[in-house]
């Protein structure tokens, strides 16, 4: 056992441990980090839905951890199985302990197909695949569809990157639709458990245009709690009588082509010939167990900090980033872009002896909705729903449309963006 000392020390090396790190040394280079993560590649998740539409080759999502760690800090690669916030300590699997003055928490979340009944048994196989996990067996599965019922789900759990499921539906009807097999012997549904598939406007309207014009069945407030892959089916609950704005629970579906049935205890049971899902996703279990957490509430188990500061409420030189933390947005490396350079500026003040800063996170998030092979509109919004443009952008196209210069953006410009600029600090504030 050893214990170790450092000014910094940030949890996880995935996009926000990088971007603050590098974004801090951006702003004084004496400063002494770690970062702590056992990881031995960086991963670009946001191209794992192109990976399983078969539009985008996995090994470019993928590179050594070595090459993005900034230079100047110290990377402790040892995997981290105790926060103990009121001695300032970090402990890890190997014994050590670290010792740190600013503490900023980003290690992600982890996938839990153990929470729903049978979906560990079944991942990867008997047509059940899913992007969050194996984006390879994701996109071969997906690849073989040709008949039947295509089924794209989640369960009613916090989410990273929630427009996903919709996403890989989008580009497996696409797919199906240039074949001359979409409603033509496949059908693809996708059941969701909130009473609207998107909630900012216009993206909202231009989704549901979309799906009627393909004929995607859609069935809001369905809640998947098992899965039996043997016999491909599905049960739900429903988490609601209706959708939000009052309409149908199922749409497009007017020939009642989609066949349901019903258990005793009431779930609904949809058939499938394949499923796509995200898996229920929870923050590590030590960081669960630690005082940085929610105890109690919605929000239990993730991560307590200022929605605005991103600061700990109880711990003020603890700060968090990411999948990992309660704040009312989507979890996106959008939303990491904003809130890093916030959580360097209230560090830096804090460091100086200074009360943290005005600069706010303002719950900018972004999806980059891809609906086809060669097309794509941007969702991008804030606290409460409240859509926000890229001033720049938007002065050259409306991201509320589907447009093939969206598609170059989101397939080339955006991961040359994340290799290149973010994970180097910059194009952050």
């Amino acid at each position: 056992m050893a214990s170790k000392k450092h000014h910094i020390v940030i949890v996880g090396a995935g996009s926000g441990g990088i971007m603050v790190a590098a974004n801090a040394f951006r702003k004084r280079k004496d400063l002494d980090i770690a970062i702590i993560d056992p990881a031995e590649y960086h991963y670009y998740q946001p191209a794992w839905t192109l990976v399983g539409g078969g539009l985008y080759d996995y090994e470019k999502t993928r590179r050594p951890m070595e090459k993005y760690i900034p230079k100047h800090a110290k990377w402790i690669k040892d995997k981290v199985t105790e926060l103990d916030p009121d001695n300032n300590q970090v402990k890890l699997a190997s014994g050590d302990t670290v010792s740190y003055d600013y503490l900023v928490m980003s290690p992600g979340l982890e996938n839990r197909p153990d929470l729903v009944e049978g979906l560990a048994e079944t991942m990867g196989k008997n047509g059940v695949c899913s992007v969050y996990v194996d984006p390879i067996n994701a996109r071969e599965t997906l690849e073989k569809f040709k008949s039947g019922n295509g089924l794209f789900t989640f369960p009613d759990t916090p989410l990273k990157c929630p427009g996903a499921p919709q996403k890989v539906a989008y580009l497996t009807s696409d797919r199906l639709n240039r074949l001359g097999l979409l409603n033509n012997g496949a059908k693809v549904i996708y059941a969701f458990p909130g009473g609207i598939c998107f909630g900012v406007e216009p993206f909202k309207s231009r989704l549901y245009e979309i799906n009627k014009e393909r004929g995607l069945v859609l069935k809001h407030a369905y809640s998947l709690v098992k899965i039996d892959g043997p016999n491909k089916k599905a049960y739900y609950k429903q988490t609601k009588e209706a959708n939000n704005d009052g309409g149908p629970i199922t749409m497009n579906d007017p020939n009642n082509e989609i066949k349901e049935t019903e258990t005793e205890d009431g779930l609904k049971v949809i058939d499938f010939d394949v499923c796509h899902l995200a898996p229920p996703q929870r923050a590590f279990k030590w960081v669960q167990e630690s005082k940085l957490a929610h105890q109690d509430g919605p929000d239990k188990g993730w991560m307590k900090v200022d929605q605005f500061s991103m600061q700990n409420p109880d711990y003020p030189n603890v700060f968090g980033v990411g999948d990992t933390v309660a704040v009312p947005t989507a979890r996106t490396g959008a939303a990491i872009r904003k809130q890093a350079p916030v959580v360097v500026d209230n560090i830096l003040a804090l460091i100086d002896g200074k009360s943290i800063t005005d600069h706010k996170y303002n719950g900018y998030s972004s999806c980059p909705l891809v609906t086809g092979h060669n097309r794509m509109l941007l969702a991008e919004f804030g606290y409460g729903g409240e859509r926000m443009s890229d001033p720049l952008l938007s002065k050259f196209v409306d991201t509320s449309k589907e447009k093939y210069s969206m598609w170059l953006l989101k397939k080339y410009g955006l991961p040359f963006i994340y290799w290149n600029k973010m994970l180097k600090g910059k194009m952050m504030d």
